[in-house]
């Protein structure tokens, strides 16, 4: 089993990967089954359209996105959230600077490899 925490995660240890064009993110925690990443957006940044077998919820932690999941469109600020299903076309564009919490299932083996 992949293991990344064992119970507590402290945000000033975890990493930051930058991942360009104003977005980086930090994997906060995950097992086989689940994944919790944090992605930080500035003003303008996009999270391009794209799909991924994996099932996805979203937390809006702090400020404003568009976002798109199977050609619907919302705006979405602190507090708001989306879920996309397995194999569902999803993106975001960041309106106000902010946060997104991602969870995943299963685990996106993806984003660990370097």
């Amino acid at each position: 089993m992949n293991k990344k925490n064992i119970n507590f995660f402290i945000n000033s240890d975890v990493a930051i990967q930058d991942l360009g064009e104003g977005v980086s993110r930090q994997i906060m925690g995950y097992d086989d089954h689940l994944m919790m990443v944090k992605v930080c957006f500035e003003k303008g940044a996009i999270g391009y359209i794209h799909k991924h077998f994996h099932s996805q919820c979203t937390y809006v932690a702090s400020g404003s996105f568009e976002v798109t999941v199977n050609g619907e469109k919302m705006i979405l600020t602190a507090g708001d959230g989306f879920y996309t299903e397995p194999d569902a076309q999803h993106g975001v564009i960041c309106r106000e600077a902010g946060i997104l919490v991602d969870t995943f299932s299963p685990v996106r083996q993806d984003f660990l490899k370097k």
